[in-house]
Formats: C-alpha cells, structure tokens, sequence
C-alpha cells in the first residue's frame, strides 16, 4: 500500500511518460499508459484495503475485514478525508460486537469525517441509537434515530429503526 501522495506523483509520472511516448509516435503505448494511471488516480480516491475490507464485511468475515483494515499503519497518511471515515466506520462495526465505548468513539468520528452515502450515515446513526439507548440516553437515542430515518431514503433500515422504537418504549 502506498501513501496516498505517492500515488499521485506515480501517476504523474505516468502520464508525463504517456504523453513523451505519444510525442515520439508510439500513440498505443501512450494511451495504454494513461489507462494505467488511472489505476492510481482511481486508488487515491478509493483505498484498495478498504476495499477489500468492505468485500470482507460483505461476506460476513469479520476477522477477514479487521486483517485488512489492520494493513493500513498509518490512516490519517494513507487515506483521504472520506476514506477515514469509512475507515472508521468499519471499526465501529466491527467493535460494536464486543465494546460498546469503542464502538461509540469510531462511530462519532466516522461521522464527523463523513461518510459519503446516506445509507451508511444512517446505518452509524441508528448504531449510535442502539448504544446511547442501551447506557439508557433516551433522549439522544431518540434524536439519533429521527435522524437516521431521515435518512433512510430507500427504506432499508425501516425495520431495525421500528424495532429499536419499540425497544424504546420498555425504557
């Protein structure tokens, strides 16, 4: 994995190639090579380990994610704004199977870094519900959950959003 501003300066450099190489006549190679440095203009704005970590998640391997999200050392080097927050936000996830606290903590910074879908902003606000409902903050498990439906544009969360209403009342 490289740092995200290597990655620019190899595409850079790429393109400074492709366009020597379309100069000299070679118009294939040029194009080719502008093709491939798409590839790491693409990888600045979408880590491939945290790619990989959401492919993980998607087939519910939870020690397969932490292993890729364990590859990134250093996220604030690596990683843009956005892709922090979702670095984060897989974090909450995966925390919110076993430390509560924890899980709070990366869920709130994923937030204020942003996350760029509505759904996964839902998705850590109704988390965020569940964890201020169960230390008993009605109140901000109440707002966080408006929020989030809200947010829930497409419907996806309605039932775990009337389910945690209804957990609701018993507090």
């Amino acid at each position: 994995m490289f740092n995200k501003n290597i990655k620019l300066i190899i595409a850079g450099l790429i393109i400074f190639y492709a366009g020597y190489q379309i100069v000299e006549g070679n118009i294939g190679n040029g194009i080719a090579l502008i093709l491939l440095s798409l590839i790491f203009i693409f990888l600045y704005f979408r880590n491939e380990m945290i790619l990989l970590a959401f492919l993980r998640m998607r087939k519910q391997d939870m020690e397969g994610t932490q292993k890729w999200l364990d590859k990134i050392k250093n996220p604030e080097a690596a990683l843009v704004t956005k892709q922090q927050g979702y670095y984060n936000y897989l974090h909450g996830i995966l925390h919110s199977q076993k430390n509560l606290t924890q899980a709070e903590k990366y869920f709130k910074k994923a937030l204020k870094l942003g996350l760029t879908m509505d759904y996964d902003i839902a998705m850590a606000k109704l988390s965020l519900a569940g964890i201020a409902m169960q230390k008993r903050r009605k109140r901000e498990a109440t707002t966080l959950l408006n929020e989030a439906k809200k947010l829930d544009k497409n419907n996806m969360l309605t039932e775990q959003i009337k389910m945690m209403q209804q957990q609701m009342k018993k507090i």
